[in-house]
C-alpha cells in the first residue's frame, strides 16, 4: 500500500517508515494522522515485520503538526461559542492522541531516528516509541507554549517517563531547545550519532538484533516493561508471571538456546496474525 505522508519499506523483518515532506519540514498533515495507525496496525496485525523504525528526510526530523490542518477545518467547530465546540475539539484531540498510542500499544518495538529539529507533535510521537536515537545536531522542543497552548497529543505525560519532572516542566514552560548532548545525559535518547547516515546504520543494526530474537519473547518484554512503568511493582510481577504462564513457549526457548550454542541465527515463529 502506498502512503502520502511517508514511505514504507519492509526488509529483513524490519519495517522502515520514512517521513517524506522535507519541503514542509516534515510537518504532520491530515494524511499522516490517518495513515500512520493504518500502517502500524497492518504491520502488527499481519505480522509483516518484527521491528518498526521511524526516520525522516531533510534537515528537520519533524516541525510538529501542520498548521494547515487547523485552517482546513480538521478541528471541527471553529466557532468557540458553538454549543458543541468543546465536544468536537475533545473528539478530535483523542483521534490525534490515538495515532501515537498505536506506537505504544502495537506488539513490536518501535525505534525512532531523529535528525535536526524535533518540534511539538514530533516530540509527542517520539515519546510513544520504545527507543529514541539522534544525530549530534538534533534538538527537541515543546513549542506549543509559544503559540499559547498546552501540548495535548502525547508529550504529557509520556515525557515524564524519560526526563526528570523539573526538566520536563522547564521545557514545557519555556519552549527552549534541548540539544542532543543534554537529551542523552537525561536518557531521552539512547545514543547520539555523528550524522544521519551513521545513525541509520546504527539504528538498523539494533533493529536487526531485535528482529533476530524470539518475537514472542520480545512482545512479552514490551508488554511487561510498559505495564510495569504504569503500575506498581506487585501488579507488574503478577502480570509477567501470568504472561509467562500463558505464553512461555518451550519450543522457542529450546531453539534460542540451541541457536546460541551453535552460533547460528534462531529460527523463530512470527507472531500470530490478528483477526
Amino acid at each position: 500500500m502506498n502512503y502520502q505522508s511517508f514511505d514504507l519499506s519492509i526488509e529483513n523483518q524490519i519495517a522502515h517508515i520514512v517521513l517524506n515532506r522535507p519541503d514542509k519540514r516534515n510537518a504532520l498533515a491530515a494524511d499522516f494522522w490517518a495513515e500512520l495507525p493504518k500502517a502500524v496496525g497492518d504491520i502488527d496485525a499481519n505480522a509483516k515485520a518484527r521491528v518498526i523504525v521511524i526516520s525522516s528526510t531533510g534537515p528537520i526530523f519533524c516541525a510538529g503538526i501542520d498548521i494547515s490542518m487547523l485552517a482546513g477545518g480538521v478541528i471541527d467547530g471553529n466557532d468557540k461559542n458553538h454549543p458543541t465546540y468543546g465536544a468536537a475539539f475533545l473528539d478530535k484531540v483523542k483521534y490525534l492522541q490515538d495515532t501515537f498510542t498505536n506506537l505504544e500499544q502495537c506488539r513490536i518495538p518501535v525505534l525512532v531516528a531523529v535528525q535536526g529539529g524535533c518540534y511539538g507533535a514530533g516530540v509527542d510521537m517520539i515519546t510513544a516509541a520504545d527507543m529514541r536515537y539522534c544525530t549530534q545536531d538534533a534538538f527537541f522542543t515543546i513549542t506549543e507554549i509559544d503559540v499559547g497552548m498546552t501540548a495535548d497529543v502525547g508529550t504529557f505525560p509520556r515525557i515524564l517517563n524519560h526526563l526528570p519532572e523539573g526538566i520536563a516542566r522547564e521545557l514545557a514552560y519555556t519552549g527552549r531547545k534541548m540539544d542532543a548532548a543534554e537529551a542523552k545525559s537525561y536518557g531521552l535518547v539512547n545514543a547520539v550519532y555523528k550524522d544521519q547516515d551513521e545513525m541509520l546504520t546504527g539504528v538498523m543494526e539494533i533493529a536487526a538484533t531485535i528482529a533476530a530474537k524470539s518475537p514472542l519473547a520480545v512482545m512479552g518484554c514490551k508488554k511487561a516493561i510498559t505495564y510495569g512503568r504504569d503500575h506498581n511493582t506487585q501488579d507488574a510481577l503478577e502480570l509477567i508471571a501470568t504472561w509467562n504462564a500463558s505464553f512461555l513457549n518451550p519450543t522457542e526457548m529450546m531453539e534460542a538456546m540451541q541457536a546460541r550454542a551453535q552460533k547460528r541465527p534462531g529460527n523463530f515463529k512470527d507472531l500470530p496474525k490478528m483477526k
